[in-house]
């Protein structure tokens, strides 16, 4: 696979910003997954549920969101990233407030849990203001840039409440405005899933599926494409609203609009999928995953979200696929989109000015084809273990708890392999990538390189 026509890779921010994201969010990665299965044995210590939950939501997908919309505004946008010292900041900040976070749920020191929910926010907010200086420069925004802006603006209220919700640990606030904790916690996750992380992955696979398949947005795709920028913006914010105050009526809309979107959008990338001209690839296998599971996952849900959407059981659909959509779907999404992304950020430093002057790799070269096809193995049957075991569990089996533990620990082998995978393609191809000096010399061309912190001191 070759480097897109049309996109300008000299516009990023230098390599080791979004290399740094990627493999901090590797670590992550494995230590929420490893947590979920010692906790599926019951050896884990104080808070582990939400301590995992934030490990991979926070710590893995949104540390992997960050350095991925760092560097594909500007490449994509055509403008230059506001400020890349920022943009390590708002890593640093992010990732000591999450390890803080988690370790202190499994410490029980729940005192301290604002301090580190205050990091996660300033790194969030940094991250908020970076990026949304850089889309501001961009004079006609297109779908995709329209789904990062309403993400950004989700990010702003999921860390208010998530700082308020640390603080209520202690301090109870909730209760002096007449919310319960339960709701507002729905409220605060829906909007991290459903409005930050939903919307980022949707507004990227609109380019990326396209892209990456050679194909084109139709008028059908158009069509479709503004149902879901119709129905699944208000929806969300509908269906976290509703479950902050507690009105079924408007959370019962706000699902079902959520719903609609999500499978408008599905559809797009099902067809993208099925007009593709080029060959199989570790992306598009993945993806392909996605558009099954997705709208598996809206049938389920379905029934619980148009009769109790304002349930906190069902947050993130029916208490039984709540892994369905949190790895099923969403984690597919980005261990596809890594599978380019890695390779392609270390082919551009270390291979691009070469082209004509001597053989080198294609980007598809850098990886070991072999694991990333064992990756996926592992992680789709494990993650597919896990979900049939919440199934089995829902319904009072007793292979529930085998079959969930031996579906996590395959999952974690999985996941194991893809990072080993993708750290190698760095290690073998470009160390040099990570080097932190390289920030303010790296060009990625002849001419001298303009440093936008000097443009925007």
């Amino acid at each position: 696979m070759s480097v897109p026509a049309g996109i300008d890779a000299e516009r990023g921010p230098p390599m080791a910003v979004p290399l740094a994201h990627f493999l901090v969010g590797f670590a992550f990665l494995l230590a929420g997954t490893g947590l979920g299965v010692l906790g599926l044995v019951g050896v884990t210590p104080g808070l582990a549920g939400p301590a995992h939950v934030h490990l991979l939501l926070v710590g893995w997908v949104c540390v992997t969101i960050l350095g991925a919309m760092t560097q594909f505004v500007p490449v994509w946008s055509g403008v230059e990233l506001h400020s890349r010292r920022l943009a390590l900041a708002q890593l640093a900040l992010v990732a000591g407030g999450v390890s803080g976070f988690a370790g202190l749920l499994l410490a029980g020191t729940l005192d301290l849990l604002p301090i580190a929910g205050a990091s996660m926010l300033a790194g969030f907010w940094v991250f908020v203001y970076n990026v949304g200086r850089t889309l501001w420069s961009v004079e006609e925004r297109d779908t995709t840039e329209r789904h990062f802006g309403l993400a950004l603006g989700h990010v702003l209220l999921v860390t208010t409440l998530g700082l308020l919700l640390a603080v209520d640990f202690t301090r109870p606030i909730f209760a002096l405005a007449g919310l319960a904790r339960s709701e507002v916690v729905s409220a605060h996750a829906t909007l991290a899933v459903f409005g930050v992380v939903l919307t980022t992955v949707v507004g990227a696979l609109y380019q990326l599926v396209a892209m990456f398949t050679q194909t084109e947005i139709e008028d059908a795709d158009a069509t479709l494409r503004r149902v879901e920028e119709t129905t699944y913006p208000v929806g969300v914010l509908a269906l976290a609203g509703g479950r902050l105050v507690g009105s079924a009526p408007v959370a019962r809309v706000g699902g079902a609009l959520v719903l609609v979107g999500l499978l408008a959008f599905t559809a797009v990338l099902a067809r993208k999928l099925v007009e593709t001209r080029v060959e199989r690839t570790p992306m598009l296998s993945r993806y392909a995953l996605v558009a099954v599971v997705l709208p598996a996952w809206v049938v389920s849900t379905a029934p619980p979200w148009l009769t109790g959407a304002e349930d906190p059981a069902t947050t993130f659909g029916h208490p039984a696929v709540g892994h369905l959509l949190a790895a099923g779907a969403i984690g597919f999404v980005l261990l596809g989109t890594l599978y380019h992304v890695v390779p392609f950020i270390v082919w551009i430093r270390r291979y691009s000015d070469r082209v004509g002057l001597e053989p080198v790799p294609m980007i598809d070269d850098l990886y070991d084809a072999r694991l990333a096809a064992a990756d996926f193995w592992l992680a789709l049957v494990g993650v597919g273990l896990v979900v049939l075991a919440a199934v089995w569990r829902s319904v009072g089996m007793g292979e529930a708890e085998l079959a969930g533990l031996l579906g996590g620990a395959l999952a974690l082998v999985g996941f194991a392999v893809f990072s080993g995978n993708l750290v190698g393609v760095v290690v073998r191809h470009g160390p040099e990538s990570l080097r932190i000096d390289a920030l303010g010399s790296e060009t990625g061309g002849d001419a001298p390189e303009r440093d936008p912190d000097e443009q925007f001191p």
